[in-house]
C-alpha cells in the first residue's frame, strides 16, 4: 500500500484536524508517495523497534517523536538519533495523539479496560455515575491498570461521579464536574490546586492509562490489506521495592 492510503484511512477514523493547536499529530517522517511494507503500532517508538523492523515499515504511534520546536538534528541525541535511523531504513512515522484521545482512547479505557458505564463524553473527558468506596475504587484501578501503588489528592470515602482523561490531563481540572478525576502525571502544584478545590484526583499513570493504544489501532487497521504488528512500548519508569 501507499503511505498516502494508510494516512487517508487514519484521517477518516480519527481526523487529524481534531488535534489540539499545540499538538503534532500526522506525518512525522516519510513520503506519502512511497509504498509501505507493513505497519507497526505502538504507544511510542524506540531504537530497538526501528532496528528490528524491516525496511519500508510504517510506524503508527500515539506520541509524536517531534514535539515542539526542532532547531537542530544532532544524531547523537534524542529524537534526531531515531529520525536518522528511520530515514536510513526508508521507514515512516505517523502520530495519532490528541485526535485519537478524543475519538478512541479515552472511551476505550473508560469502558473496555475500567468497565465503567459511560454517562457522557466531552472531547477529552469521560464520565460515569454510581457508588464507589475509596478502597473499592483503588483496588479496581490497581487491578485493571496494573498500578504499583495509588497516589491520590483530597481522597473521599464515598464517590458518586468519576471523570477520566488518559495521559496527562490535570490541566482540565477546572472543567471537571465529578467527585473524582482520574488522570496521569499529576504535578505537585496541580495537587495543591485540586486540594483547594476539593477535587479528588487519582494518578493512574501516563503509560499505564495509554498503553492500550496499540491494541485499539491494530484492530482498526484489520480492514486494510496490509500486515499490522503490535510492538509493546516499554514504560520508561522502573519501580523498585526497597
Amino acid at each position: 500500500m501507499r503511505l498516502s492510503e494508510v494516512f487517508d484511512f487514519l484521517d477518516t477514523i480519527s481526523p487529524f484536524e481534531l488535534q489540539e493547536k499545540w499538538d503534532n499529530s500526522g506525518l512525522i517522517v516519510g513520503d506519502l508517495r512511497r509504498e509501505v511494507s507493513q505497519v507497526v503500532v505502538s504507544l511510542d517508538i524506540d531504537e530497538a523497534m526501528i532496528d528490528e523492523a524491516k525496511e519500508g515499515t510504517l510506524f503508527v504511534v500515539h506520541h509524536p517523536l517531534i514535539f515542539g520546536k526542532l532547531s537542530e538534528l544532532d544524531f547523537a541525541a534524542y529524537p534526531a538519533n531515531l529520525i536518522e535511523k528511520l530515514i536510513l531504513k526508508r521507514q515512516s512515522l505517523i502520530a495519532m495523539h490528541t485526535n485519537f484521545d478524543q475519538t478512541h482512547l479515552n472511551r476505550y479505557v473508560f469502558e473496555k479496560v475500567l468497565g465503567f458505564e459511560l454517562e457522557r463524553q466531552e472531547p477529552f473527558l469521560c464520565y460515569a455515575c454510581g457508588e464507589w468506596s475509596k478502597e473499592a475504587l483503588y483496588s479496581h484501578l490497581k487491578e485493571r491498570l496494573g498500578l504499583q501503588c495509588i497516589k491520590s489528592v483530597a481522597p473521599r470515602e464515598k464517590i458518586e461521579t468519576i471523570a477520566l482523561c488518559t495521559g496527562a490531563g490535570a490541566s482540565l481540572m477546572d472543567e471537571v464536574e465529578a467527585d473524582c478525576f482520574l488522570t496521569g502525571d499529576i504535578k505537585y502544584h496541580d495537587a495543591m490546586k485540586a486540594e483547594s478545590l476539593g477535587l479528588m484526583m487519582v494518578d493512574v499513570g501516563h503509560y499505564e492509562s495509554e498503553r492500550f493504544f496499540a491494541e485499539i489501532m491494530a484492530e482498526e487497521l484489520k480492514v486494510l490489506p496490509i500486515l499490522a504488528i503490535i510492538a509493546n512500548s516499554k514504560n520508561p519508569f522502573h519501580f523498585e521495592t526497597l
